[in-house]
């Protein structure tokens, strides 16, 4: 092979790879995703100056874990923001999936974590959070393209599998590290 086809050669790859789409989000949603880190970086920030910086037994008070996280953040934004200004992420392979994201898989999880949010006060942390569980993983089966998302002994599994996970959360909490959770009852068993 001579020197004069590797340039040929590599210029018909080139051309190649400009025809076919590229998955790969541009320049701009890179420093946009990179933005957005850094956003949640300073809302944490934020977060952690209302918490009192009094040290604890441990010699860290409760707003070390926020202004942990809110660094790391800050780090990891700032470098995707570099990498995007820099030539993009480099050696970002294809993301794969759906071109498009289902709305009704979101719509599944959201309501579940709502729901949650909404009904931990009044029906308890075991119910709430099951139903949660729920409906999150109704919407990542039918994401999923499970064919029987929908039956009844799939609701009843999940419904079963949820009170498996949160009953023994909620106890081990309540009973075993003395911290307070809703529940249904006073007795902090339910």
């Amino acid at each position: 092979m001579s020197d004069s086809s590797q340039p040929r050669h590599l210029a018909t790859d080139a051309a190649a790879l400009a025809d076919e789409p590229s998955s790969v989000p541009s320049a701009r949603a890179q420093t946009i995703v990179g933005a957005g880190v850094l956003l949640v970086a300073a809302g944490l920030a934020f977060g952690a100056l209302q918490i009192p910086a009094d040290s604890g037994y441990g010699g860290v008070g409760p707003n070390f874990l926020p202004w942990l996280c809110a660094a790391v953040l800050a780090v990891c934004g700032g470098w995707l923001v570099w990498e995007a200004r820099t030539g993009g992420y480099r050696h970002a392979s294809d993301p794969g999936g759906h071109p498009r994201a289902d709305i009704g898989a979101f719509v599944w999880v959201s309501a579940g974590l709502l729901v949650n949010a909404s009904l931990i006060a009044t029906v308890g942390f075991i119910v709430s959070c099951t139903v949660c569980y729920v409906l999150a993983v109704q919407g990542l089966r039918r994401a999923g393209g499970q064919p029987h998302a929908g039956a009844p002994a799939t609701w009843a599994k999940d419904v079963l599998t949820g009170l498996l996970i949160s009953a023994p959360v909620f106890w081990a909490f309540t009973q075993f590290l003395a911290i307070n959770l809703p529940g249904l009852t006073e007795t902090g068993w339910l």
